[in-house]
């Protein structure tokens, strides 16, 4: 499990957790911007409890890298049916906050098992796919296992309800499905079956899910009920202009015009602030992560580091595009948290831990031993 070799000191590589330590502390002064004017005596501030969360990710992404990967591999299934059945306790006992039930009380933390079923299913996936690799490419019939593993999480997902992040998990599938190489044939079905199922898919929609979409296409129409968080999202991020308004003088974020300012709508906060050149400065840094993550891929020492390595790298940039493109109005608003920029600790603890076993995948490279 824990194997210390000399040689993942020798080849360390810096370059992921500079760039990861870096983040998070931009995201750390943007939360201490987006509840600038609520610091109470009374309750913690958000952002000391994300200086926490960020903490426990550096213990969390330290024994990530620490441990072989071919390890967690190998106790795939185990990990993944642990994360089900903390989707099922929460469907039961779950902690509930505005009609969503997706969280456990631990002590004085909440924890989204939705976040840990994101990184086992990458897991059991890879696991499959490195144990039953064939001589071409795979066809309908030989994905029902590959299919359950991912269908399962995802009706339990959708029962919370949050169907931003069962369709990240829906999206990573396909993308692992591609690498891995799938018969033209079947993905012709596929896709014809998923046109088909589209107004089924939009008959079990909630009410307010349904409003988001629409909303995309005319969010004017409704400026003060389901258009107001992107309109005030938008106003944040183009009043930010070229070099911003500078840090804690954000109107939209100091006025509280901007809802869900430290999850969803993070970088509207940040873009305004630093405007179109901080965001850039952003954006390179999660694109140099997500470019050192896709070269892990490419030298992984064996089949299944490359799968997990993949899917890793998918997670993270889903979530990276969806976030932004949601909050400039590209997509609609399905509350996908921007990677160690958003509160949220369960989010945080799980990219980087995600970032420690790509670390680990890229280090043991080097290591000879089996």
């Amino acid at each position: 499990m824990f194997k210390i070799d000399r040689a993942l000191f020798t080849h360390f590589d810096w370059t992921p957790l500079v760039l990861v330590i870096a983040i998070n502390l931009i995201g750390i002064l943007n939360n201490y911007s987006s509840c600038f004017n609520n610091i109470t005596l009374e309750k913690s501030p958000l952002y000391i409890k994300q200086i926490q969360w960020f903490t426990i990710g550096l213990f969390a992404l330290t024994a990530a890298f620490f441990t072989d990967y071919r390890f967690l591999v190998r106790h795939a299934y185990i990990l993944y049916g642990i994360s089900i059945l903390l989707l099922i306790i929460v469907m039961t006992k779950g902690y509930a906050t505005r009609g969503s039930q997706r969280w456990l009380l631990l002590g004085a933390f909440t924890f989204q098992p939705s976040e840990l079923v994101k990184i086992t299913i990458i897991l059991a996936l890879a696991k499959f796919f490195d144990s039953h690799q064939l001589n071409h490419d795979y066809r309908l019939r030989e994905m029902p296992i590959p299919l359950f593993i991912v269908f399962l999480p995802c009706f339990l997902i959708l029962k919370q309800p949050d169907l931003g992040t069962a369709l990240i998990v829906l999206i990573t599938f396909s993308a692992i499905v591609l690498f891995v190489g799938f018969d033209y044939k079947s993905l012709l079905a596929t896709i014809v079956v998923g046109l088909l199922s589209i107004p089924v898919g939009w008959y079990y929609l909630k009410d307010y899910q349904k409003e988001r979409i629409l909303t995309l296409f005319q969010p004017e129409h409704d400026p003060l009920g389901t258009g107001y968080h992107i309109i005030q999202s938008m106003i944040a991020v183009g009043s930010g202009g070229l070099l911003g308004k500078g840090y804690l003088k954000g109107s939209q974020t100091q006025l509280k015009f901007l809802p869900e300012q430290q999850t969803d709508f993070a970088f509207s906060v940040f873009a305004e602030e630093w405007g179109f050149i901080g965001a850039l400065v952003l954006l390179f840094l999660f694109f140099y992560l997500i470019v050192w993550g896709l070269k892990t891929m490419m030298h992984a020492k064996d089949y299944s580091g490359a799968l997990l390595a993949f899917g890793l790298v998918m997670i993270f940039f889903l979530q990276v595009f969806v976030n932004i493109a949601m909050v400039i109005g590209i997509l609609p608003v399905v509350g996908i948290p921007l990677p160690f920029l958003s509160y949220g600790g369960s989010s945080l603890v799980m990219m980087m831990s995600g970032v420690g076993i790509l670390m680990s995948i890229n280090m043991r490279r080097f290591i000879l031993q089996a």
